[in-house]
């Protein structure tokens, strides 16, 4: 196995010149993903299976803010100390591209992108991440609402391209909440090839049809994987899995397309000055259809993988 990790082009008209950027991770020379910085925010695109078919979708139509594989908030609040002692809550839309619900937005920006070898099947890329307000007064270059160390440990197995996601949100000004909202926190949009197979297939963990939580069950699901026709005859799918196992989280997916787990659905997350939260999930592009045992063993496989640096 071999990886490779750099800049990709972004092919533009002879003159004109990118504002965006996209690194490409390739392995034995075949693109496994992209890390893309987008004008509003950074994102997993594209993202390949082994067999190399794309299965998300960058900005569609219908919600351009949907970015592939990615990470926002629509109620990010900073608690500011004002005067008398008192705090002031300055809040800010990290998730939709324009103003949402009186929400002024803000931008995801990468400072920096590290990639490295963990032994011979994981390949690790550390992203060092500002969540930016909007220019205002008396902050022309927008305030720094929280940092963000995003991994991802990336490996293949044979039919599977995984990825142990890790985000680590810090609050270094202020302090800062999250939630409570839906729109949060790790999303993924499908292709629409896959979103638009009239025989697609969104299942739970235990393979049974996703229609939204049911009033009254035993629990959430573990996790969605959503499957459908890539074309010439072929299949392929996206599973999100929240960790340790989703059960402390809430879902939002429709069958056209989105998967959201979001750990403040109900309530808000709020990390101290000085401190950090953490959240982490594994996201599996996978040929063909992919059994929830065989999801599971894969997922258990690569955190025993992903996990092996940090135990050393």
């Amino acid at each position: 196995m071999s990886f490779e990790f750099d800049l990709a082009p972004i092919g533009l008209p002879a003159g004109a010149w990118a504002t965006t950027h996209r690194r490409l991770l390739r392995h034995d020379g075949k693109p496994l993903l992209g890390l893309t910085q987008g004008a509003m925010r950074a994102c997993v695109y594209p993202l390949f299976t082994p067999a190399g078919f794309p299965v998300t979708s960058e900005a569609p139509a219908d919600h351009p803010h949907h970015q592939s594989l990615w990470v926002a908030a629509d109620h990010v609040h900073a608690h500011v100390p004002a005067a008398e002692g008192r705090d002031e809550e300055y809040t800010y839309n990290f998730y939709v591209n324009e103003t949402f619900q009186g929400r002024a937005p803000g931008r995801i920006v990468e400072q920096e992108a590290q990639g490295r070898a963990l032994g011979d099947e994981v390949f690790e890329v550390a992203q060092r991440l500002h969540w930016r307000g909007p220019s205002e007064w008396a902050a022309p270059g927008g305030r720094v609402i929280l940092e963000e160390l995003r991994t991802l440990r990336v490996r293949v197995e044979g039919a599977c391209t995984a990825i142990h996601l890790r985000i680590e949100l810090g609050a270094s000004e202020w302090d800062v909440s999250i939630g409570p909202t839906r729109h949060a926190l790790v999303n993924a949009r499908v292709s629409e090839s896959i979103s638009l197979d009239p025989d697609r297939q969104l299942v739970d963990d235990e393979g049974r049809p996703w229609h939204g939580p049911s009033p009254g069950a035993r629990r959430p699901a573990r996790w969605l994987d959503f499957t459908g026709a890539v074309g010439g005859g072929n299949t392929a799918g996206l599973a999100l899995v929240p960790l340790p196992r989703g059960e402390d989280g809430w879902w939002f997916a429709t069958d056209w397309g989105v998967l959201t787990w979001s750990p403040v659905r109900d309530r808000a997350v709020r990390i101290a000055r000085g401190s950090t939260a953490a959240f982490e999930a594994c996201c599996i592009a996978h040929d063909g259809p992919l059994s929830p045992d065989d999801l599971h063993a894969v997922v258990r496989r690569t955190l025993a993988a992903t996990s092996a640096d940090d135990a050393r």
